[in-house]
């Protein structure tokens, strides 16, 4: 069974864990992109901390979901990564 299906089946069951899911949804896109950046350039997390000043743990933690991150650390990551952060509000029904 893929990914998408079992999802799909678990939503299906339990609305309360697709809202969950939703709600969480910005921080791991936050996650995703950081890690695709990083892969794409090859750099190990231990090159990225050098690279910021940013503990390897800490860096591992990010990308592992167990560390919620203040703007500032996410600015010194981007810098690191050669990008820019840019937030916007957008209304629910928008993606």
């Amino acid at each position: 069974m893929k990914h998408e299906d079992v999802k799909r089946e678990i939503f299906k069951s339990s609305p309360d864990v697709e809202a969950e899911y939703e709600a969480l949804r910005p921080h791991y896109d936050v996650v995703a992109q950081i890690i695709k950046a990083r892969g794409e350039q090859g750099l190990t997390q231990g090159e990225l901390a050098e690279r910021t000043g940013i503990a390897r743990c800490n860096i591992s933690r990010l990308e592992g979901g167990t560390y919620n991150p203040s703007l500032g650390f996410l600015m010194r990551v981007a810098r690191g990564l050669g990008k820019e952060v840019h937030i916007e509000f957008r209304d629910p029904q928008v993606r």
